[in-house]
């Protein structure tokens, strides 16, 4: 354990920094008594014994149900015409909608927003809705939507993006996009010319990655219960984001926010598909509107494959330049993204791909050429680190080509081009903190990467790959001006202590971390403090659990409304103790003086005496993040889209996987997977543990096996989990995950993400461990069996021809 050198200066929080082999160490069991502690997650219990309560188990008096019809002829045709009129003669039915009948287009940015509640003049993918039916039981609404009967006029279907812009000028999709591009961009930074001019050594390869289903258990599921009398919509949704749920909702139904209230029971897993509103909740909402009963709509497996906003599968070329010593010197990066068939989050997930190319590895000189294409396949849209998948995958595996042609390990050359603390990368991203290389040492270290690496048997292999994500963005996703998070912190006698915020618990753990920060912010245990969220109307105002940005941005709220509380309660317990306010100071449920011990009360005393005196203690807390400018730090001039990307701080972390390939059969087995992550304070470090081992095995399946299949006329092949394959318990690696000892002064007690940097660094990592293991690069993603046995063979017979031998 460190000591305190009282040379040092006081933290931003006014904590003194603690001492380790010279440099500043800021050391949780010194400084936090409930943030640092591993706890059980609040509503672990109740998910364990069966006693949550998802969207689909409720039910409300008198309520029906709906069912939407899709289109399963054609992934691209014209509607020529919708007859409903055997479906309403159906007893049971109580209503039918049309896409003409909410025709306001609706998406997550509002400047590219094209997506309307069903189907309008035409369908766009295989499965799109086209119509709806409420019924008094979901077998009656199925029957329904058989009886509905449409006319369609066959399109040509564009399942590629490169057939999507060759034939733009045949065929277009959207009629605001004759060349099928739904947004296109140039990012220069520094002078990439000059840069390529100083290398010893320049490699250039194209990669490819696939589309991958984020295969939450819990389907889309949304109850609507509309009041005829008050004009009040009240939506019960399995959402990431229930303010912009909120949003929308208001936009397509004409309705005023204030009179819709969004509500998120138990919710079943999202990764990002769950990060934008869904049909089945737009669906739910005009029904209960139409009859005036409550209304539930909940998707089968199927139809949550159909509309999957997945990751973009993208075709990339990334070139990039080291000097003689290994040093980066320019990058260049040219992207042909899928975007499907609607914008959804396309233009940010676009310029996210971009901007992941200047970290975490220091890259002076980056051009950067993107566009998001247009086809006739399922909308792409967020999914576990978004936009920082597909170019983390094409850098690391360059850097262990470049490695070798330089004459140094993988390990070396990302620690010559790490990011350190305090670094302007040359788009201004600023990384206030950083522990990269701590991960990268940390990791190879106990991986025993350096002495495993080139040395284990053929069909055995180790490999290495780093990562990083953002802790938050800086930008909302329309222009606005507003606090990002606000909590609402009230302390009384009756509740205790009590935290409301809007945000939306979907599984990672955020309520249990939001008590353990108020509980330290109020000098109390985690235990005594309750959390309430998920709810527009009850919470404070939050933008939702996307971009690994809530621990931050409600640890930053949470923390100026317990300020607010702690000053008034020092203020009571000095009339109560005789002493001045200023000297007391609040942990473990006391009040007490620094000076004089004697000066000790309990809070609980205080509590009660600020109560009969003055009342409860209510108090705001709000967190915008900082703004950056999107600028060329060379020239200093705006750069289109060089906004997204900016985030308060950023997590880090590294991998090494030892993997076994199999070479009769093809399949590659992840043996090994050693991690270590620079997530600043861990508030809940079993939590931690959790979020990285879901991260590796989330992006191992995409690695070797997932992916959504479709035939030659977009109609899809694998949608369901017998034919989509998962990994399961039997193909859990063993894993060795690793904290890094790591304090940002700059964030509230210190915390960084830990939710998506890890999931960054699983595809290049796999992919080097099995050219360590048969010799074959490969740069497309899922590496299949076939594709193994096929390059397997393909190696042999260049042996035998320059006859190298097998």
């Amino acid at each position: 354990m460190g000591t305190w050198d009282p040379r040092e200066t006081y933290t931003s929080e006014g904590n003194p920094a603690y001492v380790r082999e010279g440099k500043p160490s800021y050391l949780d069991e010194r400084r936090f008594s409930q943030v640092g502690r591993s706890v059980p997650r609040v509503d672990g219990p109740a998910k364990a014994k069966g006693q949550a309560i998802y969207t689909a188990d409720m039910v409300l008096p008198d309520m029906v149900y709906g069912k939407i019809k899709r289109c399963k002829e054609y992934a691209h045709a014209k509607i020529k015409k919708i007859d409903c009129s055997k479906a309403l003669e159906l007893p049971g039915v109580l209503a039918v909608l049309t896409g003409d009948e909410a025709p306001n287009k609706w998406g997550i940015v509002p400047q590219s927003a094209n997506e309307t509640v069903l189907a309008v003049d035409k369908v766009r993918f295989y499965g799109e809705g086209v119509a709806a039916v409420a019924a008094i039981d979901e077998e009656t609404a199925e029957e329904a939507c058989e009886l509905i009967e449409v006319e369609y006029e066959p399109l040509p279907a564009l399942l590629d993006p490169f057939e999507s812009l060759a034939r733009a000028g045949e065929v277009t999709i959207h009629d605001n996009a004759p060349d099928n591009i739904m947004h296109k961009g140039e990012q220069i930074f520094g002078d990439v010319d000059k840069g390529f001019e100083k290398c010893e050594y320049i490699l250039e390869r194209e990669f490819k990655t696939g589309r991958p289903q984020h295969a939450y258990i819990e389907p889309q599921s949304a109850v609507a219960s509309y009041d005829t009398q008050s004009g009040q919509l009240h939506l019960w949704a399995s959402s990431q984001v229930p303010h912009y749920l909120h949003r929308q909702m208001s936009i397509v139904l004409e309705m005023p926010m204030s009179k819709i209230r969004v509500t998120l029971p138990t919710v079943g897993g999202g990764f990002g598909g769950k990060g934008e509103a869904a049909s089945s909740e737009f669906v739910a909402c005009l029904l209960s509107r139409k009859i005036g009963r409550p209304v539930k709509v909940t998707y089968e497996r199927d139809e949550v494959f159909f509309t999957s906003k997945g990751r973009h599968p993208c075709y990339m070329k990334l070139k990039v330049g080291v000097d003689k010593d290994g040093y980066i010197q320019a990058a260049e990066f040219d992207n042909t993204m899928d975007k499907g068939a609607y914008a959804g989050w396309g233009v940010v997930v676009m310029f996210y791909t971009a901007s992941m190319v200047h970290l975490p590895y220091k890259v002076p000189n980056v051009r950067s050429r993107v566009r998001n294409v247009y086809t006739n396949l399922p909308t792409t849209g967020a999914m576990r680190g978004l936009g920082g998948v597909q170019p983390r995958f094409a850098m690391d595996c360059l850097l262990d080509e470049l490695a070798d042609m330089v004459g140094i390990s993988g390990l070396e050359i990302r620690l010559r081009n790490a990011v350190e603390s305090g670094y302007y990368a040359t788009n201004n991203l600023h990384v206030p903190h950083s522990e990269f290389k701590e991960c990268l040492q940390t990791a190879v270290d106990k991986s025993g990467y350096l002495e495993k690496h080139g040395k284990l048997p053929f069909g055995k292999g180790i490999g290495m790959a780093g990562g990083f994500y953002i802790s938050g963005t800086a930008y909302t996703l329309y222009q606005a001006y507003k606090p990002h998070t606000s909590v609402t912190l009230r302390v009384d006698t009756e509740g205790g202590a009590t935290l409301f915020c809007a945000a939306a618990e979907i599984g990672q753990g955020c309520t249990t971390v939001m008590a353990q920060m108020a509980a330290e912010a109020l000098g109390i245990n985690y235990e005594d403090v309750h959390v309430q969220v998920g709810d527009t109307e009850l919470g404070s105002f939050d933008l939702g659990s996307f971009a690994s940005r809530l621990t931050y941005a409600s640890g930053s709220a949470i923390r100026e409304a317990a300020k607010q509380i702690n000053e008034k309660l020092k203020e009571t317990a000095a009339n109560m103790l005789g002493c001045m306010a200023n000297q007391l100071t609040i942990k473990d449920r006391k009040i007490y003086s620094m000076f004089e011990p004697k000066f000790t009360i309990d809070w609980e005393e205080v509590v009660k005496k600020h109560m009969n005196s003055v009342g409860a203690l209510v108090a705001i807390g709000h967190f915008s993040p900082p703004r950056r400018k999107g600028i060329d730090l060379a020239t200093g001039k705006r750069v289109q889209g060089a906004n997204i990307g900016h985030s308060p701080a950023f997590g880090f972390s590294c991998q090494v996987h030892e993997v076994d390939v199999d070479t009769e059969t093809g399949r590659v087995y992840v043996r090994k997977v050693t991690e270590a992550g620079d997530c600043g304070t861990a508030v809940n470090p079993m939590s931690v543990d959790g979020q990285v081992e879901g991260s590796i095995v989330f992006n191992m399946g995409a690695a070797l096996y997932e992916e959504m299949k479709f035939d030659e006329n977009g109609r899809h092949l694998n949608p369901n989990f017998h034919d989509y394959k998962c990994p399961t318990f039997m193909e859990m690696p063993e894993m060795d995950t690793n904290i890094v000892e790591s304090y940002d002064p700059n964030a509230p007690f210190g915390v960084k993400e830990t939710g998506e940097g890890a999931v960054q660094p699983t595809f290049p990592a796999i992919v080097n461990a099995i050219y360590d293991a048969i010799g074959v690069r490969f740069y497309q993603v899922p590496v299949t069996p076939e594709m193994v046995l096929k390059a397997l063979k393909e190696k042999k017979e260049k042996e035998a021809g320059c006859g190298c031998g097998a």
